[in-house]
């Protein structure tokens, strides 16, 4: 059965379906309030047959791991859980390692699937693990973060981070089937909210200037809880992204212009120690708010423009400067040298996701470390 004809049969209000169009290997994106409930029929019905190992954070167990055993009991065998520590530094070779042993020893065969219950971190890992296991099982994401749901759950991208650099191992394992249930986003507390919303701001950003202008006028609905807002924000957003990755599935071409302010994020991420006082998403913020002023200096965008997209990011409380950052971050010359490690550098030269205005991103191929040495270091400067 399909996954809109289930919809239509849960007669659920407020539930919506997006597809990722990949031929043999497509899926789709269940959103909606209480479809968590949903995940073991759903997952039957994709996966016939698949037995399910739960892979979480000590954070989400605590609110979504025994509704979700629940939700599988009916259609699916459940081999067991995996409860893994919350937080970045969790995306290592070590828990690769672990998670990978673990797995084997639950006795997981290719037939079976792995489940990923929580934010980026876990889906990112669970994700990767499932593309490495056996030379590749299943995996259903389940995302408990605006970010996830927004994001990092759909696309297929798994990975973990090192010392050079956020997400520079890892593969492109697409999901069997996303679950996005955003009730489940009432848990959150607000900062996790606000950092996955910037994921939300992005797609206006990158190319949809009027879903900017509605999140300019609706944005702090969704933050605040409004289902009907909050709906229509991770939906536009996943539809935003299925549309990229259905394009360009491994990031040949246009599908870089999901990482509008990632290059300056994930340096900064790095320079921080990947922990909880800066969260990916505050780093997004700052990198797209960075990304508009350099593309004002070089005389691609207005003034205006970018100063409106910076308004409406410190407006709903996320940070725009470096010197929002907490603690010490280093000089330019080592943000640079972090940013060299950023996927997108083509023959030693950085490729930026640089705008012409909001809703109007490309890719800069010839960027020059000169030009973005400066601009970091006054950046650093204004600290």
């Amino acid at each position: 059965m399909a996954l809109d004809e289930a919809m239509a049969q849960s007669g659920a209000a407020g539930q919506r379906s997006v597809g990722v169009a990949l031929g043999r290997r497509s899926y789709d994106i269940l959103i909606g309030p209480g479809v968590l409930g949903q995940t073991g029929r759903l997952t039957a019905e994709q996966l016939p047959g698949a037995r399910v190992v739960i892979v979480t954070d000590s954070n989400v167990a605590q609110h979504h791991l025994a509704p979700l055993e629940a939700a599988l009991a009916p259609s699916c065998a459940h081999i067991g859980s995996v409860v893994l520590p919350a937080g970045e530094a969790t995306k290592s070779f070590f828990e690769l390692e672990s998670l990978c042993g673990r797995f084997l020893d639950m006795g997981i065969e290719r037939g079976d699937a792995v489940m990923a219950l929580g934010g980026g971190v876990i889906g990112d890992l669970a994700g990767f693990a499932a593309s490495i296991l056996r030379r590749g099982v299943a995996v259903v994401q389940v995302p408990t973060t605006l970010l996830a749901q927004v994001d990092s759950a759909v696309g297929g991208k798994t990975g973990i981070n090192t010392e050079q650099g956020k997400n520079l191992i890892g593969t492109f394992h697409q999901p069997a089937l996303v679950v996005a249930d955003t009730d489940v986003l009432d848990t959150l507390d607000g900062r996790q909210l606000r950092a996955g919303y910037a994921e939300v701001v992005k797609y206006g950003l990158l190319g949809d200037g009027d879903f900017f202008s509605w999140l300019e006028a609706h944005g702090h609905e969704a933050l605040e809880g409004s289902g009907e807002a909050r709906g229509r924000a991770v939906e536009t957003s996943c539809k935003a992204k299925a549309a990229i990755v259905a394009a360009d599935e491994l990031e040949g071409g246009d599908r870089a212009l999901l990482n509008l302010g990632h290059t300056f994020a994930h340096a900064f991420e790095a320079a921080s120690g990947y922990g909880d006082g800066l969260l990916h998403g505050e780093a997004v913020a700052i990198g797209m708010t960075l990304a508009f002023e350099l593309s004002h200096e070089l005389g691609l965008c207005s003034q205006t423009e970018a100063e409106r997209a910076a308004a409406h990011l410190k407006a709903v409380g996320l940070p725009t400067r470096i010197s929002d950052i907490p603690g010490d971050i280093p000089e330019a010359p080592a943000l640079i040298k972090l940013m060299a490690q950023d996927k997108k550098v083509r023959a030693t030269k950085p490729a930026l996701i640089l705008v012409e205005g909001i809703g109007r991103a490309f890719i800069k191929a010839d960027m020059e470390w000169d030009v973005l040495e400066d601009f970091v270091a006054r950046r650093c400067k204004a600290r």
